[in-house]
């Protein structure tokens, strides 16, 4: 995952938040070893067939990442090894995965390709890969470069999706993809005055109940260097039409002392309330003088946002610190989310949060079960949660330790 943005800021939480048992009924299944993947970072989809799939950063022969299969017990299986081509033509770095209506997966990379920049490529449940375009065939990236964003499959069979960089502006751009063809831009990030449009969008695009689509930019906004950005902002949620209508519905930063939040890379969803739901990597309500370690935000389809839950209550985080991730919505009605830090161990935690902002840390890793959780959950068709760990397991992968590891837990967390 391109996190990009990490800071050690500090926060405040808008309400009082919970620690379960530490690693009550949670389970490491796989840990990696480096040559068979390293550095968790996408998020994990279930595929129709029952098994779960997903991609690392690193590891594999090349050290460009893998594509992985694993059983909902914990079976796991590389079936592709990125940059298996002669100078990774087929690419590097994997991104999440997307099921399309054909069986298929569908996925990009962050890097390789015939230009470096990044690719589209398919996979079959069994392993067979085809790369289906290379970025930056046109002249300075117009048709994007480093995507590090799922891809989304409406209903005529097109893709949609974001590239974080590249397009007119080299500020990353919106496009439409039929394989075979080259992608379709729809819109170029920063054509307004200090990108005040957005910038870099880290994540991808929800389709809403409303027909339209919406995504957010980890830059860009209101003018202003408080995020240390050079005047590009703290990020922005954006509404695009089917016909390409493209409209900022929110600036983040706005509010005094960023309580709104900043910076936000994970990825959106639409609750069964018809909000969309998201998190930043940074801001919220300041104390002891910091910035925010992050928050969890509602914004209606019309542009209103709330700060559900603000991360940090203290200077020990033990409820968590920098959501990179975004929430998942659980069949309990209940939001899941992960932090990449704090929680009781510091490593990261697993939380859950109510709709009305009451936090639980459900699971805290503690470097030899994992370290630093980078990616949203997966709640599994047997009700079951999993997730992913950037390093820790305390197998050695040119760190001290370890090369990260897949988990799995019940929702409540308990025995």
């Amino acid at each position: 995952m391109f996190m990009v943005l990490r800071s050690a800021l500090l926060c405040t939480a808008a309400t009082m938040a919970f620690v379960l048992p530490a690693n009550a009924g949670f389970k490491t299944l796989v840990t990696l070893k480096g040559s068979n993947g390293y550095d968790v970072g996408p998020p994990m989809i279930q595929g129709s067939d029952g098994d779960i799939y997903g991609t690392t950063d690193y590891g594999g022969p090349n050290d460009e990442g893998v594509i992985y299969r694993l059983t909902p017990n914990g079976k796991y299986k590389v079936i592709y090894d990125f940059c298996s081509q002669n100078d990774c033509t087929d690419g590097a770095t994997g991104e999440w995965l997307t099921q399309g209506s054909d069986g298929n997966f569908y996925g990009q990379t962050l890097a390789g390709g015939n230009a470096g920049q990044g690719t589209i490529f398919e996979i079959t449940p069994g392993g067979k890969f085809t790369s289906l375009y290379s970025y930056c065939q046109q002249q300075n990236c117009t048709d994007g470069a480093f995507p590090v964003s799922p891809l989304l499959q409406v209903s005529d069979g097109s893709f949609r999706g974001t590239t974080g960089e590249g397009g007119a502006n080299n500020k990353g751009t919106i496009f439409k993809f039929v394989p075979g063809s080259a992608p379709q831009i729809l819109y170029s990030f920063c054509a307004q005055a200090g990108c005040s449009d957005g910038a870099s969008p880290f994540s991808g695009l929800v389709l809403a109940s409303d027909g339209n689509f919406y995504g957010e930019t980890s830059e860009g906004g209101s003018d202003g260097t408080y995020c240390g950005l050079s005047g590009y902002g703290c990020g922005t949620i954006f509404r695009l039409t089917p016909s390409g209508k493209f409209t900022t519905i929110y600036t983040f930063c706005t509010q005094s002392g960023c309580k709104d939040g900043a910076l936000p890379q994970g990825q959106l969803i639409q609750a069964k309330d018809g909000n969309i739901y998201g998190t930043t990597d940074a801001g919220g309500a300041e104390q002891y003088g910091g910035y925010g370690q992050g928050t969890v935000f509602r914004i209606s389809l019309k542009g209103k946002l709330t700060t559900v839950y603000t991360f940090c209550p203290g200077e020990s985080c033990t409820d968590g610190d920098t959501p990179y991730a975004g929430v998942i919505q659980a069949t309990d009605g209940n939001f899941y989310g992960t932090t990449a830090l704090g929680g009781p161990n510091a490593w990261g935690a697993v939380y859950r949060l109510t709709p009305k902002g009451q936090e639980t840390v459900i699971y805290s890793v503690n470097q030899a079960d994992g370290e630093d959780i980078g990616a949203s959950l997966l709640q599994a068709s047997n009700g079951m949660l999993y997730g992913g760990t950037i390093e820790g397991g305390g197998t050695s992968c040119g760190n001290d330790s370890g090369c990260g590891v897949i988990f799995r837990g019940p929702l409540k967390g308990g025995k």
